[in-house]
């Protein structure tokens, strides 16, 4: 029986985006079935009382630094070249959002995910800017026009907020969050441990 991988995404994280470059891997050899789930990041945040590792730990140097050494160990463990931290860091990311629910609503997820992951961490585009955001998605293929109009409608931004708050009520926090089988990990450290689970 096929397992699905889910993935709880928001453009804003970097950690998703690299998780991002990896889960294509994960799937292959384990034959697991790849969900994306789109979710407002902030939202999250609001819901659960978290905060993001920059303001969370401003005050322990340290542990920030520590953080970025796993992220530069992550990045030559699975060749991941292309990445670079967006200048515009941190980046509002609900336009974004709402047009990855409007993506899948129009079965075009897939082709969304990799531009907006591509212009936020590796092109490093300041993707809250709408003219920005639309002259990506353009440059990508992607009937950016029709996305811009169907995420400003009350049913694409409900959805969001739903699974938003579905997403908290699930036990996640932040993202990168995975379930399998009803069991959650978070962070992009956990796919070794989410490829075990799958093939065991």
């Amino acid at each position: 029986m096929t397992k699905t991988l889910e993935f709880l995404f928001d453009f804003g994280s970097p950690n998703a985006y690299l998780a991002h470059q990896v889960l294509p891997g994960v799937a292959a050899r384990t034959g697991a079935k790849l969900v994306y789930t789109p979710v407002l990041l902030g939202g999250l945040f609001k819901a659960t009382g978290n905060q993001a590792p920059m303001v969370a730990f401003a005050g322990v140097p340290k542990k920030l630094a520590y953080e970025g050494l796993e992220t530069r160990r992550f990045i030559a463990r699975h060749g991941l070249a292309p990445y670079k931290m967006n200048p515009h860091f941190p980046v509002n990311t609900l336009m974004l959002m709402r047009g990855a629910t409007a993506a899948e609503a129009a079965g075009i997820l897939p082709a969304y995910v990799e531009a907006g992951f591509a212009a936020m961490w590796e092109k490093g585009a300041k993707m809250d800017d709408a003219e920005v955001f639309r002259a990506e998605m353009v440059a990508a293929g992607l009937p950016i026009d029709e996305l811009i109009a169907a995420s400003q409608t009350p049913q694409i931004k409900q959805k969001l907020l739903e699974r938003t708050e579905a997403a908290a009520a699930r036990g996640a926090f932040g993202s990168p969050t995975f379930f399998v089988e009803g069991e959650m990990w978070f962070g992009k450290e956990r796919l070794r441990e989410i490829e075990d689970y799958l093939t065991a």
